[in-house]
Parts: structure tokens; C-alpha cells; sequence
């Protein structure tokens, strides 16, 4: 057997020189799992031990992450097939594990922690027979301080995306040019969203997205962009900045949650306050929050803080608009003959709404913990009437936005 070795920094083990020539060994960029060769196990001493059994090796890290403690193992790329987290077994240091498609070409695998655990040791052994590959990872017992003081992602240009460079201001488009609307489709990669039995809120969104897509596009007066095209994650953060990047005159976040408090059905529409309407409009914006945490992403240096004044003073004009905006899609909706929820309208501190300049909702076509919405989200006829409906009311608030949009700003 020959080795990839992870060099250690820390609690956090990055990639040793062999990264770069993980490619140059003749390493492609896809390797599948072998879930019965595959596992989580409890070890002496309080270890827990991860085994992964790949068809080949590819380049590979893993770090840790705090608040909450997380274990992120990227690769590039694995393919997991059908597998699911109980399929891996369980170990007590181990308390969740979820793996799917992080980003284009990449994959990533998180475990929640029940405790502050140090990565002891890291190595991917490749048969150089075969080139089979199998990565074991050991987790041993540290205190909270310790592991905190060295939790963090590590950056590396060849995996990481640059940090962020000022941009002119783009050219402001004219009032002939077409309403351009950036589509959302909730969740993605290694974030499933909701799911029932192997229906996934991810997939469901993704589909109905594309279809919502089309038929705007078809109706002539909309240019179309959406934050996703396919199974990959995009932070909220990120989900945002598309939104500003295509200078975006609307913004719709689908979803189709699961919400068992209060037999919760039908579509409703979030739009933004940091006041939630009601308890479960509360809890959904804090599950939709936790987003970026469920797929490793560090937010040590994030700010929820938004004191900026011009953006205060842009949600001013936005925000008037962004209700009218909902209440065009609720009427019609309802006057397509789609289930509404009994309070349609509701508010609530959702993190993807947070574009202060751009009118955005966020729209639960449904609940999938409802066994009709979960019927009609997986039907193509009330698929097409719900876009149709999402259409009408969009055409009407932009008849309406256009007449009036000058005397908001008075």
C-alpha cells in the first residue's frame, strides 16, 4: 500500500504535499463508496473511528469547526449513490452525519459531535494494485477549550473560492428592459431540506424551479436566473449576493418544508421581519437558518448585525413593495384554485430574504409533512397550476409596482 497522509495543524488537519499531485497519480476526479466495506465505530480509550472505503483515491481534507462542533471532510469527488447516514452505523462521539454534493466537483461529509474531540490521526491508504482507496479518520476525547481554540477552516486557493474583490457598480437597466427574476430552489448538495421516506425537499424544489422557469421565460416578459441548476449547495450568504450580482428585480425562494406543529398546510409566503407573525413562522426561519451550519460552513466571522444606513433606508422603499408583492402571489394563487394556508401571509427572520434593495419572498409551496401538499407536489398538473399562479401574480404586482413606484419613493 502506498499513502496519502494529511499533515497535522492543530485540530485541524490539512492536505500534505501529496495534494497536488493526488490529480498527477492518476487519480480522477470521481470515486464511489463501498458502504459494506464502510463505517462508524467506537474504539478504546473513548476514540471514535471513521472508515471510508473509496473504488479510488482522491484529493481530500478534513477540519473541525466549533458552535456547533462539526468534523468537515471534503473530497473531490465522491460519489455517495444511495446511501443513508444509519447505513454507516453510529459511534457515541458521532451524534449526526450527513454527506451529499458541496459545490461543483466537490463533495463534503459533516459530523455533529456529542463533544469536543480531537482528530488523532488522518490517512488515506491507496492500493497501488487497484488503486482502491480507504480513508480512515480518528476522533480522540479534548477538552472544549482546547478544540475551540483550533477549530476553523483552513483556506487553500485550490479548493477554496477567492475572497471577495470590488466590483464597479453595474450600468442601472432600463424600465423597457424585462423583469428579471432570480428563482431560489431551497436547500441542495449536502443539504436535503425536509424529507418524507426518499422524497427530498431539495429535489422537489429543484424540479418544480425549472419548470416555473420555463413557463416565465415563455411568457415573454421575464429574464430568468436561478441561484441553483442543479444538486449542489449555495449558502445563504451566497443565495443573497446572486441576487445583487444579476442586479435582480425580484427574488422567490421556493421551499416545501415539514412542519408538524399545528397540522401546518397549504402554500403560505414569508416575507421579511425580524418580529416573527406567529411561533412557526419562528421555528421555520430558524431551520432554514441553520442552513450553512448543517453543511460545514464556518461562520466564526459572520455578522447577523445589519447597521449599515443606505441599507436601512433601501429596505424603506423595498419593503412596501415586497408586501404588495405577497399579496399578489396569495390572490393568485387562491384564484387559481391552489390550497392556501389558513393565514397565507406571515413574516418571519429568514437570513435568504435579506437583500435590502431587491423585493424577495419566500414561498413553502407546501408541507411535506402533510400527506396532500406532498401528493400535489409530486403531481406535474398542480405543479403547472401553482407556477401559472406564481406567473399571474408576479405580471399583476409588476403592473401595479410600475404605477406606484413613484410615489413610494416620495
Amino acid at each position: 500500500m502506498s499513502f496519502l497522509r494529511a499533515a497535522a495543524l492543530g485540530l485541524c488537519v490539512g492536505l500534505g504535499p501529496t495534494f497536488a499531485g493526488a490529480q498527477e497519480d492518476g487519480f480522477s476526479a470521481l470515486a464511489r463508496l463501498d458502504v459494506a466495506e464502510s463505517g462508524l465505530s467506537d474504539g478504546r480509550r473513548g476514540v471514535t473511528d471513521l472508515r471510508l472505503s473509496l473504488s479510488q483515491g482522491v484529493p481530500w481534507r478534513v477540519f473541525t469547526l466549533d458552535d456547533p462542533r462539526r468534523v468537515v471532510l471534503d473530497f473531490r469527488e465522491v460519489d455517495w449513490g444511495t446511501l443513508k447516514a444509519g447505513e454507516l452505523g453510529s459511534a457515541e462521539g458521532v451524534s449526526g452525519l450527513r454527506f451529499g454534493a458541496y459545490r461543483p466537483g466537490w463533495s463534503r461529509m459533516v459530523l455533529d459531535l456529542a463533544g469536543p474531540f480531537d482528530v488523532e490521526s488522518a490517512e488515506m491508504a491507496v492500493a497501488e494494485a487497484t488503486g482502491a482507496a480507504t480513508l480512515a479518520l480518528r476522533l480522540a476525547p479534548t477538552d472544549a477549550a482546547a478544540f475551540a481554540a483550533a477549530a476553523g477552516a483552513p483556506y487553500d486557493p485550490r479548493w477554496d473560492l477567492p475572497a471577495p474583490a470590488a466590483e464597479a457598480a453595474p450600468a442601472p437597466r432600463p424600465d423597457w428592459a424585462p423583469t428579471r427574476v432570480m428563482i431560489d430552489p431551497g436547500h441542495g448538495g449536502i443539504d436535503p431540506g425536509a424529507e418524507r421516506g426518499d422524497v427530498q425537499e431539495k429535489a422537489l424544489m429543484l424540479m418544480f424551479a425549472r419548470e416555473l422557469r420555463d413557463l416565465l421565460r415563455r411568457a415573454g416578459d421575464f429574464e430568468v436566473i436561478m441561484t441553483r441548476d442543479a444538486d449542489v449547495f449555495v449558502s445563504l450568504e451566497g443565495r443573497v449576493a446572486l441576487a445583487h450580482q444579476h442586479q435582480a428585480d425580484v427574488f422567490l425562494s421556493l421551499h416545501a418544508d415539514s412542519l408538524s406543529q399545528g397540522n401546518a398546510k397549504g402554500a403560505t409566503i414569508y416575507t421579511l421581519s425580524e418580529e416573527a407573525s406567529d411561533a412557526a413562522s419562528a421555528l421555520l426561519a430558524e431551520r432554514h437558518n441553520r442552513a450553512d451550519i448543517i453543511s460545514g460552513v464556518d461562520l466564526s466571522g459572520a455578522d447577523d448585525e445589519v447597521t449599515d444606513v443606505l441599507l436601512d433606508l433601501a429596505r424603506m422603499e423595498t419593503e412596501p413593495r415586497t408586501d404588495k408583492l405577497a399579496h399578489s402571489l396569495a390572490d393568485s394563487l387562491r384564484e387559481g384554485g391552489i390550497r392556501l394556508n389558513r393565514k397565507p401571509l406571515r413574516e418571519g427572520a429568514f437570513s435568504v430574504l435579506k437583500a435590502a434593495d431587491v423585493p424577495s419572498v419566500l414561498i413553502e409551496l407546501g408541507f411535506m409533512s402533510d400527506q396532500q401538499d406532498l401528493a400535489n407536489l409530486q403531481d406535474a398538473g398542480w405543479r403547472a397550476a401553482m407556477a401559472a399562479g406564481l406567473r399571474d401574480g408576479l405580471l399583476a404586482w409588476i403592473e401595479e409596482d410600475k404605477a406606484t413606484r413613484a410615489l413610494v419613493r416620495q
